[in-house]
């Protein structure tokens, strides 16, 4: 029977990082769409809004090839090939999880495993995940915990990067933003930073032996990366330690990391509950 393995977060959690892993394991097989947004576009009546998402996203490498007078490269013909495959899962018919999980297994030939590593499938209510984890014989859940106060500052600067026209990251748009997770207004960085709400959810829905809780910094060390492996059943191997979308670096200020683990306090205390101790690496 064939793993359904669904990483479910945590955003800025080292989800990209994994996936790259994984997508060159030889038991297992991932679709180049990374995040593909089904459970949370299924709950929230958002797959017309996906489906357009994807159609920009095809229309728009098509572009820049032709612009260019290039054919597309290995990489982009299967990210095409798989966006076009996908692009069928969202426009025809009712959707449905059979549907789904065919486009999962399409291609997998022999592989032990296949999956969908969605960050945003955390923030999900407990129902949908319960039903998310009977859609299948077996359907195993990994929930990556990151250091919070650097999962939080990581996340504030992807967001600052966003909102810039040109992409760059100051010190000053970083601050607003913080303050404003602060004050409750900067609403999906609070939900995403909510590591016991998600955690509560997850064990609630999942049943005994198929949730895996594990470290961001653990997993990209090598250690928690074969914990991974054996969770879901495939053999170990030696990770690219690599980054992936690191973003542009600077260090908050003292006053601003007091204040996060301030803050952030109920979320180092849920992840020591659920792992049944603090990361050695965590420094918050």
């Amino acid at each position: 029977m064939t793993v359904v393995f669904l990483c479910v977060g945590a955003a800025k959690a080292g989800t990209s990082w994994l996936h790259r892993q994984l997508a060159r394991h030889p038991e297992v097989h991932l679709r180049s769409i990374k995040e593909l947004h089904y459970f949370d576009a299924l709950e929230y009546d958002r797959l017309d809004r996906e489906f357009a998402k994807h159609k920009r996203e095809q229309a728009g490498l098509l572009a820049r090839l032709a612009d260019a007078g290039r054919t597309p490269g290995e990489d982009q013909a299967a990210r095409l090939r798989d966006r076009a495959d996908w692009m069928d899962v969202l426009e025809f018919g009712a959707p449905s999880d059979t549907a789904y999980l065919d486009y999962l297994r399409r291609g997998a030939e022999h592989a032990k495993v296949v999956g969908d590593l969605t960050p945003a499938y955390a923030l999900l209510p407990e129902n949908r995940l319960a039903r998310m984890a009977r859609m299948a014989g077996d359907v195993r859940f990994l929930y990556l915990l990151r250091d919070p106060v650097e999962r939080l500052w990581s996340h504030v600067r992807m967001i600052a990067a966003r909102r810039d026209p040109d992409g760059v990251v100051s010190a000053r748009r970083a601050g607003n933003i913080l303050e404003r997770v602060f004050s409750g207004a900067e609403d999906q960085i609070v939900q995403r930073s909510d590591y016991a709400g998600a955690i509560r959810r997850l064990a609630a829905a999942v049943p005994g032996g198929k949730l895996l809780i594990e470290v961001f910094e653990e997993m990209v060390s090598g250690d928690g990366f074969a914990r991974i492996c054996e969770f879901i059943g495939v053999g170990r191997m030696e990770p690219d330690l690599a980054p992936v979308h690191a973003g542009q670096r600077f260090d908050m200020s003292a006053e601003q990391r007091d204040k996060a683990r301030a803050w952030l306090a109920p979320q180092y205390e849920a992840a020591e509950r659920a792992l049944g101790r603090r990361p050695d690496a965590w420094k918050g």
